[in-house]
Protein backbone atom coordinates (compact mmCIF):
# COMPACT_ATOMS: atom_id res chain seq x y z
CA UNK A 1 0.00 0.00 0.00
CA UNK A 2 1.17 3.43 -0.72
CA UNK A 3 2.37 5.27 2.12
CA UNK A 4 1.74 8.84 1.50
CA UNK A 5 -1.71 7.21 1.13
CA UNK A 6 -1.45 5.86 4.61
CA UNK A 7 -0.19 8.88 5.84
CA UNK A 8 -3.27 10.72 4.38
CA UNK A 9 -5.83 8.27 5.75
CA UNK A 10 -4.27 8.72 9.68
CA UNK A 11 -4.01 12.30 8.63
CA UNK A 12 -7.94 12.77 7.80
CA UNK A 13 -8.85 10.00 10.33
CA UNK A 14 -7.10 12.45 13.09
CA UNK A 15 -8.53 15.86 11.62
CA UNK A 16 -11.98 14.21 11.84
CA UNK A 17 -11.02 13.01 15.90
CA UNK A 18 -9.53 15.91 16.86
CA UNK A 19 -12.63 17.73 16.20
CA UNK A 20 -15.38 15.14 17.92
CA UNK A 21 -12.99 15.43 20.99
CA UNK A 22 -13.19 19.44 20.77
CA UNK A 23 -16.85 19.45 20.29
CA UNK A 24 -17.88 16.81 22.96
CA UNK A 25 -15.55 18.15 25.40
CA UNK A 26 -17.21 21.40 25.06
CA UNK A 27 -20.63 19.94 25.46
CA UNK A 28 -19.68 17.61 28.12
CA UNK A 29 -17.82 20.74 30.15
CA UNK A 30 -21.40 22.77 29.48
CA UNK A 31 -23.20 20.38 30.96
CA UNK A 32 -20.93 19.35 33.62
CA UNK A 33 -19.31 21.68 34.98
CA UNK A 34 -15.18 22.16 35.35
CA UNK A 35 -15.31 20.62 38.89
CA UNK A 36 -14.04 17.51 37.29
CA UNK A 37 -12.43 16.52 34.58
CA UNK A 38 -16.06 14.61 32.73
CA UNK A 39 -15.39 15.34 28.89
CA UNK A 40 -11.92 13.48 29.26
CA UNK A 41 -13.63 10.31 31.19
CA UNK A 42 -15.94 9.95 28.89
CA UNK A 43 -14.01 10.48 25.69
CA UNK A 44 -11.17 8.18 26.79
CA UNK A 45 -14.02 5.80 27.27
CA UNK A 46 -15.76 6.15 23.95
CA UNK A 47 -12.75 6.47 22.31
CA UNK A 48 -11.41 2.89 23.60
CA UNK A 49 -15.33 1.55 23.02
CA UNK A 50 -14.65 2.58 19.64
CA UNK A 51 -10.98 1.63 19.16
CA UNK A 52 -11.75 -2.20 20.70
CA UNK A 53 -14.93 -2.38 18.80
CA UNK A 54 -12.90 -1.65 15.32
CA UNK A 55 -10.72 -4.08 15.72
CA UNK A 56 -12.88 -6.86 16.91
CA UNK A 57 -14.54 -5.85 13.83
CA UNK A 58 -11.63 -6.12 11.93
CA UNK A 59 -9.90 -8.83 13.56
CA UNK A 60 -12.79 -11.21 13.97
CA UNK A 61 -16.21 -10.43 12.10
CA UNK A 62 -15.18 -8.59 9.08
CA UNK A 63 -12.50 -7.82 6.61
CA UNK A 64 -11.80 -4.22 7.04
CA UNK A 65 -10.07 -2.58 4.62
CA UNK A 66 -6.40 -1.74 6.01
CA UNK A 67 -6.72 1.62 4.94
CA UNK A 68 -10.26 2.51 6.85
CA UNK A 69 -8.85 1.08 9.84
CA UNK A 70 -5.86 3.01 9.62
CA UNK A 71 -8.28 6.14 9.31
CA UNK A 72 -10.86 4.71 11.91
CA UNK A 73 -8.02 3.44 14.01
CA UNK A 74 -4.92 5.19 14.11
CA UNK A 75 -6.52 8.26 13.02
CA UNK A 76 -9.87 9.33 14.03
CA UNK A 77 -9.52 7.32 17.57
CA UNK A 78 -6.14 8.28 18.09
CA UNK A 79 -7.04 12.37 17.36
CA UNK A 80 -10.49 11.62 19.44
CA UNK A 81 -8.67 9.91 22.59
CA UNK A 82 -6.65 11.96 24.92
CA UNK A 83 -4.50 10.49 27.49
CA UNK A 84 -2.18 13.34 27.39
CA UNK A 85 -4.99 15.84 28.69
CA UNK A 86 -5.95 13.08 31.01
CA UNK A 87 -2.26 12.98 32.38
CA UNK A 88 -2.56 16.95 32.78
CA UNK A 89 -6.05 17.27 34.58
CA UNK A 90 -5.01 14.68 37.26
CA UNK A 91 -1.47 16.50 37.71
CA UNK A 92 -3.18 19.70 37.82
CA UNK A 93 -5.95 17.62 40.13
CA UNK A 94 -2.92 16.73 42.43
CA UNK A 95 -1.45 20.45 42.58
CA UNK A 96 -4.26 21.36 43.61
CA UNK A 97 -4.40 19.67 46.65
CA UNK A 98 -7.46 17.33 45.10
CA UNK A 99 -5.65 14.74 45.38
CA UNK A 100 -9.18 12.50 46.07
CA UNK A 101 -10.20 13.99 42.55
CA UNK A 102 -7.11 13.29 41.25
CA UNK A 103 -6.82 9.55 42.32
CA UNK A 104 -11.02 9.55 41.43
CA UNK A 105 -9.88 10.60 37.98
CA UNK A 106 -7.21 7.83 37.77
CA UNK A 107 -9.14 5.44 38.99
CA UNK A 108 -12.69 6.03 36.42
CA UNK A 109 -10.55 6.81 33.52
CA UNK A 110 -8.94 3.26 34.04
CA UNK A 111 -11.60 1.06 34.71
CA UNK A 112 -14.25 2.37 32.36
CA UNK A 113 -11.99 2.69 29.32
CA UNK A 114 -11.59 -1.14 30.58
CA UNK A 115 -15.17 -1.40 30.55
CA UNK A 116 -15.93 -0.25 28.24
CA UNK A 117 -13.09 -1.47 25.87
CA UNK A 118 -14.50 -5.22 26.65
CA UNK A 119 -18.17 -3.51 25.56
CA UNK A 120 -16.62 -2.48 22.32
CA UNK A 121 -15.45 -5.76 21.82
CA UNK A 122 -18.98 -7.28 22.43
CA UNK A 123 -20.32 -5.57 20.55
CA UNK A 124 -17.86 -6.27 17.95
CA UNK A 125 -18.79 -9.72 18.41
CA UNK A 126 -22.27 -8.91 18.26
CA UNK A 127 -22.73 -7.60 14.66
Amino acid sequence: MNPLLQIGAVALGGACGASARYLVGGWVAARAGAGFPWGTLIINATGSFLLCFLATLAVERYRIPPLWYLALGAGFCGGYTTFSTFSYETLRLAAEGSWGRAAANVAASVAAGLLFGVLGILAGRAV
